[in-house]
Order: structure tokens, then C-alpha cells, then sequence
């Protein structure tokens, strides 16, 4: 079942600067796609008009067939630099991810609560967001998310601002948060730089020209998980994307 289709989608600024030519593209059901491109090439750009946050100059992202024209509760998005408001405890930034659904005060610190603890943060819940870590600020983000049962998780180089070590455990504890049948989440779609990170999440790669981006390839990743990056089939796949990125277009 197709959950998100992104249709020729262009997007140029006032100026008719034009950032993206033509992204087509589906996300599945339980796929995990990544897009990836060089810096400038409008991947985050993409990724706002999938969320509702800025409207595309031509075509257009649906879910479920119906076209993406403002932020809703099915489709969340996690930001790069975790954007948690530094005044609210934990739990109220994780609170925040509730506003779209109807229940009681007493039922968001609960599952609000859960949540935190789901992700390792049991005892954080009431402390702020300068208390922690990058990997632990990243993670009430993604508990926030989570908060509003989306469909689709849209992801915005999520790992990006962590020390690797971090960034590896991270990537670890949101795949086996999507696993779990409990959780909404259909699709995810995640914009990254890192190739490997990639390969290593994935399902499906959506990989992008430069400015103005177009679709360059879309490689499809059926390695069985947990990936080693060790492996021989995962070296081949990483130089096969490395190699399309950096062919002249």
C-alpha cells in the first residue's frame, strides 16, 4: 500500500530561483525510504512541503491520495536540531506532540510519561532540555513525534548533530521503536548527507541530483537486518550511491 506519493514535485522561490525540478517518488507501507543528495540540492526543502509547512511551486506530496497542503497529526516530523523548547520540562515538550488529540491532561503525562521511558529517559521527565545530552535531546524529539500517533515519521538528518558513537546507538533504538507493532508509524522518510547511514536504515534511496534536484536513481536495499557495514554487499551498495552522486550530470 502506497502511504506516500510524491508526484513532480518543483519548488522555486519568489525570486523564481527554482531548488527542486521534479521529485517523484512512493513510500510503502512499513518502508523505510532515505533521500540523499548534495548540500544545497533542496532535500530539506522537500521534506518541509511533505509536512505541510510550505506549499510546492508544481506537483505535489499525498497521503493516502490526498494531497499534503498543511501539518496534521498523521504526518510528525523530527528537526536536525532537535527543537525542544528550552522553558518546558521534558515531558511538556513531549506533551506538546499531544495537542491534536483528544484526552484528558491526566492521560498525556501518562503515555507522555511512557514514552520518555520507552526512549531511556525514565527520571528526565521533569528536568530541561539544557540538562542534556545531544543523543537524549534527540530522543525527547523523537518521543515527541511519536506523541501524536503519525503514520508517517519524516526525519531531517536526524543524526547529524550527534558524536557517531551516539548516532550509532540512536540509530539502533529508533529502528527497534519502529518494529514495534504498538507504534502508528507506516512510513518513514529521512533526509541524510551520510551514504552509509543510508544504507544501513533503509529500505528504499531516493538519491538526488544537485540544484535544481531531480530524481537520479532510486535504489532499492534488501540486505537482511541488523547491516554490517563490514559486509561486502553493504561496501558494494555504499560505492554503487557514492558513484551515481558523483557522476556528472
Amino acid at each position: 500500500m502506497i502511504i506516500i506519493n510524491s508526484k513532480e514535485v518543483g519548488f522555486s522561490y519568489d525570486n523564481e530561483q527554482e531548488v527542486i525540478k521534479n521529485i517523484t517518488f512512493t513510500a510503502m507501507n512499513d518502508e523505510f525510504v532515505s533521500i540523499i543528495g548534495p548540500s544545497g540540492c533542496g532535500k530539506s526543502t522537500f521534506l518541509r512541503i511533505a509536512a505541510g509547512l510550505i506549499k510546492s511551486s508544481r506537483g505535489g506530496v499525498f497521503y493516502k491520495e490526498k494531497k499534503v497542503e498543511k501539518p496534521s497529526r498523521e504526518i510528525s516530523f523530527v528537526f536536525q536540531d532537535f527543537a525542544l523548547l528550552p522553558w518546558l520540562t521534558n515531558i511538556e515538550n513531549v506533551k506538546i506532540g499531544y495537542s491534536m488529540l483528544k484526552i484528558t491532561e491526566q492521560e498525556k503525562n501518562k503515555h507522555a510519561a511512557e514514552l520518555l521511558k520507552s526512549f531511556g529517559l525514565e527520571g528526565f521527565e521533569y528536568t530541561y532540555p539544557n540538562m542534556l545530552s545531544g543523543g537524549m535531546k534527540q530522543r525527547v524529539g523523537i518521543a515527541r513525534a511519536l506523541a501524536s500517533e503519525p503514520e508517517v515519521l519524516l526525519m531531517d538528518e536526524p543524526f547529524s548533530a550527534l558524536d557517531e558513537l551516539t548516532a550509532n546507538t540512536l540509530r539502533y533504538d529508533v529502528l527497534e521503536q519502529l518494529k514495534n507493532k504498538k507504534r502508528s508509524v507506516k512510513s518513514v522518510i529521512m533526509v541524510t548527507h551520510n551514504v552509509e547511514e543510508a544504507v544501513e536504515l533503509s529500505d528504499k534511496i531516493v538519491v538526488l541530483s544537485g540544484k535544481p534536484s531531480k530524481v537520479l536513481s532510486i535504489e532499492e536495499i534488501n540486505m537482511k537486518r541488523p547491516r554490517s557495514r563490514r559486509d561486502p554487499i553493504f561496501l558494494d551498495t555504499v560505492d554503487k550511491i557514492y558513484k551515481i552522486l558523483s557522476t556528472p550530470q
